[in-house]
């Protein structure tokens, strides 16, 4: 078993550097297929450690040469002596045994890894929510990938087949069966949680689960006033900072309440509120797919936005509230109605909105079965360009979600080199290494060159 913090893709224990031509000439030269070719047996126990996790072979062995972006990176900033970091410990540990790490295979090669939690817990089985890239093609979130085997690790380290029982690619969100145990128990997911915009200082916890290791991982963090530029709107944004094995963790208030399931940004960490997954749910169990009204416009909270929109909109309507439409599809059912780019959303069917999640929650309460789409939308637009109010009638498109064109980004596992401001200094490759060393017994070059655990 991996031992904590250590570095599965660091070749050689120095930092190196080369030059620009080195870098050309060892990249230009890469071939999957052929690399390593300087020590048959190392080669061998090397193909055997990186693919099977999926990771690509290093074009050649060299002093600092490392793997980046892999799904064993932790995240962890709660092991400090703050009395803040002590709560917020005792939050993750409440939660430890609700969340498992899940990854697929196809064949004997590692597909995907990701975080899950329990949210149903009965006698025969357990049901875990966690992200579709589970089971996603990379590079077409809308499409499932085929003869993909599920295995979920548990806490205490036990390792389990999982099923996949549903999956939706707009949100991003897949469900897994999986055998039942006593001594695990169901996270206490609330159907609505109301996040607090007006003040959102709160401590934020975001929890993953490494899948090799087995061990917790937790981060904290702060609500962001501000939506994520993935193409999915409903999704908001922490300061939890995870990695890839935090992808479908719990994202959970101070208090312990789950507030939502994790993705991944390079930056910022966005989330699907609770509330939204509850939704998911019930059309999965209704419909048997998620079945989402289409609009064809996209909203922002109002001060969300640049202070040059907020000076417009200060100056047409100074007490102004509600949402900001930031793009119109042409042909679109907004587009229909008259409602453009720089208007104001500020009350759906008469209720008054004050942020963009207000507006999505709103839209699905009204739009909670497939008959109610046929029912249109009294809206309330503001235009500053104009100083005009008026309302127009929105109506709702049913989307196949399966030919959505969401994306969601995970960053790929790849070969790095050094970087330095002297680009024509030395770069130390296998071959330069003394032959002294290289004639070591093969367990101990592999522990050297890998860290890897014996």
């Amino acid at each position: 078993m991996p031992r904590k913090n250590q570095d599965y893709g660091n070749i050689g224990g120095e930092k190196g550097s080369m030059s620009k031509k080195q870098k050309t000439l060892v990249q230009s030269n890469f071939n999957p297929k052929d690399s390593l070719p300087v020590v048959d047996d190392l080669t061998r126990e090397l193909r055997s450690f990186f693919l099977p996790r999926g990771y690509p072979m290093p074009p050649g062995l060299a002093v600092g040469l490392h793997l980046v972006n892999k799904f064993e990176d932790r995240f962890d900033n709660l092991d400090g002596y703050m009395e803040e970091h002590a709560k917020l410990k005792l939050v993750a540990s409440r939660m430890s045994q609700s969340v498992v790490s899940l990854a697929s295979f196809k064949g004997k090669e590692r597909f995907f890894v990701c975080t899950g939690t329990i949210v149903r817990h009965m006698p025969s089985k357990m049901t875990i929510l966690t992200s579709a890239s589970l089971v996603g093609g990379h590079g077409d979130e809308a499409k499932i990938v085929n003869q993909l085997k599920i295995k979920v690790r548990l806490p205490g380290g036990k390792l389990v087949e999982g099923k996949l029982w549903k999956y939706d690619f707009h949100y991003n969100i897949a469900v897994v069966n999986t055998k039942s145990f006593p001594e695990l128990h169901a996270s206490h997911i609330p159907c609505e949680v109301q996040l607090n915009f007006e003040s959102p200082q709160t401590n934020l916890v975001a929890i993953g689960r490494c899948f090799e290791s087995g061990e917790l991982m937790a981060t904290s963090g702060t609500l962001l006033y501000k939506s994520s530029r993935l193409d999915c709107q409903e999704l908001l944004m922490s300061t939890c900072k995870i990695t890839k094995a935090g992808i479908g963790g719990p994202l959970v208030s101070s208090g312990g309440n789950f507030v939502g399931m994790n993705f991944y940004a390079e930056n910022e960490t966005p989330f699907l509120p609770v509330n939204m997954l509850w939704k998911c749910f019930k059309h999965f169990e209704t419909f048997g797919r998620v079945v989402r009204p289409w609009f064809g416009l996209r909203v922002g909270s109002l001060w969300a936005e640049k202070l040059s929109i907020c000076e417009e909109i200060h100056n047409s309507f100074p007490n102004a509230r509600g949402v900001y439409v930031e793009m119109v599809s042409d042909g679109s059912p907004a587009a229909a109605c008259g409602i453009k780019v720089g208007d104001i959303i500020s009350k759906l069917d008469g209720v008054a909105l004050s942020n963009a999640q207000e507006f999505h929650e709103l839209i699905w309460y009204k739009t909670e079965s497939a008959v109610g789409f046929a029912e249109g939308m009294k809206v309330c637009v503001l235009r500053p360009s104009d100083v005009c109010e008026f309302y127009v009638t929105l109506n709702a498109e049913v989307v196949d979600i399966n030919k959505s064109n969401s994306r969601w980004p995970v960053p790929k596992p790849e070969w790095i080199y050094p970087s330095t401001n002297n680009d024509d200094s030395d770069f130390t490759f296998v071959q330069d290494i003394p032959k002294s060393y290289r004639e070591e017994p093969l367990s101990d070059l592999c522990k050297d060159f890998i860290r890897e655990a014996t």
